[in-house]
């Protein structure tokens, strides 16, 4: 097997966002630079929601602003409305994230609003967003598994990726297993039939957790589908404040480590990866190195 894959890296986001206690700016700065560091290129820096919701990113603009300043990177925020649209693109984003989930019981959880009322905010702003402007990824939350209604049917999902995919062609999609209760035939079912529909006029990303240990199976079953676009934290850090049960994100040295056994280039440094990782794990507070690193660090320092 051979070809590429972009790893879209989100621990400063993602991985961040739960932790209760403050991580200061100029660390949060410290570990996007370490991952820029280690070859990636896709970062998620921050993102620009309400600081009362998720006091931990209360200095979006901050690390921003820093993490623009870093060459050779394309760092993304992410953005529940337009309200955070405004915000962010003041701050000088040059790529949004735009968010909502696929199922009502989440999606009001998290944002407070209901699908509908979400989709329709996006909706404009996809359509009234200049082609000039910031590049835009469309993500919705729970598209496998919800921890308020269970299973989300794939017809649910892909009657959103319709009217979505319709307003501007061209766009990423990233279909998110938020709770990480998703398996591998469930997500290569789900990416091949929306890859079959819209593949001409979308492309697809994939956000998946670790929950049941299941996370690196089920990004090997969306790359399999077609994926070449795969979410990952350094570290596996992370979690859904606003997802009962969520775990950490799958991790990045575990997808970097499938790719390179099935000779798929990723433009990850191997070596500068794994300090950016033990960087991750102890501003999550999981002291000099998770778990998860040293088994990582015993079977494959010498790699």
């Amino acid at each position: 097997m051979s070809g590429t894959v972009t790893i879209v890296e989100v621990a400063p986001r993602d991985g961040l966002q739960a932790v209760s206690a403050f991580v200061p700016t100029e660390q949060k700065i410290a570990l996007v630079r370490a991952l820029a560091a280690a070859g990636l290129v896709e970062i998620e820096a921050t993102s620009f929601v309400s600081p009362k919701a998720i006091p931990q990113l209360a200095d979006a603009a901050e690390v921003l602003a820093a993490a623009n300043a870093i060459e050779g990177i394309l760092p993304s925020v992410l953005v529940p409305n337009r309200k955070g649209v405004e915000r962010a693109l003041a701050a000088g984003a040059r790529k949004l994230g735009l968010v909502m989930s696929a199922t009502e019981g989440h999606n009001r959880s998290n944002l407070n609003r209901s699908v509908e009322e979400s989709f329709n905010d996006l909706a404009d702003i996809v359509a009234t967003m200049p082609a000039d402007g910031p590049a835009i990824r469309w993500s919705f939350s729970c598209s496998f598994h919800c921890p308020f209604e269970g299973v989300v049917a794939p017809a649910q999902v892909l009657a959103l990726l319709e009217r979505a995919v319709a307003i501007r062609p061209g766009l990423t999609f990233a279909l998110a297993d938020t709770t990480g209760n998703a398996a591998p035939d469930q997500v290569r079912a789900l990416f091949a039939e929306a890859i079959a529909r819209f593949g001409s006029r979308a492309r697809f990303a994939f956000h998946g957790h670790d929950t049941y240990n299941l996370g690196i199976a089920n990004v090997a079953a969306a790359y399999e589908a077609g994926v070449r676009e795969i979410d990952a934290a350094a570290g596996g850090i992370g979690g859904c404040p606003f997802a009962p049960g969520a775990s950490g994100n799958v991790a990045t040295e575990d997808v970097v480590w499938l790719f390179r056994r099935l000779g798929v280039e990723t433009g990850a440094r191997w070596r500068e990866l794994l300090e950016a990782a033990d960087l991750a794990a102890r501003l999550a507070g999981g002291g000099a190195a998770s778990g998860h690193l040293r088994h990582v660090r015993a079977a494959r320092e010498a790699a």
